[in-house]
């Protein structure tokens, strides 16, 4: 049986849910299921309310029979079967065109476009979906969504359009190490270690990681097991197996990994060679950067001072913890920052911080040492360091 807008507009005047004003065009989304070869189920949409019409000469008033033909069409529908308001008594059918017909009325309650969206792809974070959002990749009843905290409902009609990931499989990173279990490169300043969001349109290190690694493919940091900043430039492992993978990260969370970084800073520190013991904290005045704070997390740096030029100083520096920001943070507290660090000093034709060294256990019984050389830019300023074989 054939079922238009113009028989369901019908229907729901029967049941006392439309009325003349109404027309054909109010009703769309329609769709038609049959649940049993004897019946029929019509799923449709009027007024951004979802209906279901069931066709069904041997429901006979049945309440859970009728609900079970529903769930064919939606396992999880609540709302209400609307009673027939022709009858003095408490029934549900109808006749029409010959056939008995309920009238059921899906119920949801209204909700955040970004919340919903996260209930029905799992895979996908709530702020993944709320960027998307934003850069109007995705749709409420043919329009772009304006806002994450848009209400909405199960009735609405809601499009995503992702964006087609970028292929970088052109792009490569110098590899410094490769077996069956890790892969270190040598991370160019400038290259971020992992996308920071679903949209972010950029080659990184996790984008060439995922060629090599079985672990994280689903997400967007493959392989990744510890980080470098944007414009920090040095040696970086990623894990190639799960067990690789959890092996490395336990040494980065346990502070087992031994890091030797390069710097060339801002002035000479004093003293020349010392231990910094200073805790370090979020700057509530500009989230995305840190500071000193007595109240902060544990934070050490051992350094010490190799040469100085032209009010420039190269020094080596040893984390003995790995909080974000470290070692610019202890530089600038020092009144020498980081030359380049356009956040915690002045800008330059780049940051002047080389992860240089990392010693790690790749796997049990098998202690290794990374190097990375000295970008080009160091040796400029400071050729001595051109001529030092293990810093």
């Amino acid at each position: 049986m054939k079922i238009t807008a113009n028989d369901l507009l019908a229907i729901l005047r029967r049941f006392n849910v439309a009325n003349a004003d109404n027309l054909p065009r109010h009703i769309d989304q329609i769709k038609n299921s049959n649940p049993n070869p004897i019946n029929q189920l019509v799923r449709f949409r009027f007024n951004r309310q979802h209906y279901f019409v069931l066709i069904d000469d041997t429901a006979e008033d049945r309440e859970n029979y009728i609900m079970e033909q529903i769930f064919t069409a939606k396992s999880d529908a609540r709302g209400v079967i609307f009673e027939n308001p022709t009858s003095e008594l408490t029934t549900y059918g109808l006749p029409f065109k010959g056939k008995d017909i309920y009238l059921f009325q899906q119920v949801s309650d209204s909700q955040r476009l970004d919340s919903l969206l996260a209930k029905r792809y799992p895979e996908t974070s709530r702020s993944t979906w709320q960027k998307y959002i934003k850069s109007g990749n995705i749709s409420v009843n043919g329009t772009p969504a304006k806002s994450a905290r848009q209400l909405v409902t199960e009735a609405d009609e809601i499009a995503v359009n992702l964006p087609e990931a970028t292929d970088y499989s052109d792009k490569e990173l110098p590899i410094l190490y490769l077996d069956d279990n890790v892969i270190v490169v040598n991370k160019p300043s400038g290259v971020l270690t992992h996308s920071k969001g679903a949209l972010n349109d950029e080659f990184t290190v996790a984008d060439f990681f995922r060629r090599y690694t079985t672990v994280g493919l689903e997400t967007n940091r493959p392989g990744i097991v510890h980080r470098l900043d944007r414009d920090t430039s040095g040696v970086i492992i990623g894990a190639r197996t799960p067990e690789a993978f959890e092996l490395l990260k336990k040494q980065f969370s346990q502070h087992l990994a031994k890091k030797t970084y390069l710097a060339i800073v801002d002035g000479t520190p004093q003293p020349p060679t010392a231990k910094i013991d200073i805790p370090i904290g979020r700057n509530p005045s500009a989230p995305s950067t840190f500071r000193p704070d007595p109240n902060g997390k544990p934070a050490q740096t051992i350094y010490q001072t190799l040469a100085t030029r032209r009010n420039l100083s190269t020094i080596k520096l040893c984390p003995q913890t790995g909080r974000t920001h470290q070692l610019r943070v202890h530089l600038r507290h020092l009144h020498t920052p980081i030359h380049g660090d356009r956040v915690y000093g002045r800008s330059a034709d780049r940051l002047y911080l080389h992860a240089y060294k990392l010693e790690i256990t790749t796997q049990p019984g098998k202690r290794q040492t990374f190097i990375a050389p000295l970008p080009s830019e160091f040796i400029k300023l400071f050729p001595e360091l051109d001529d030092e074989p293990n810093l």
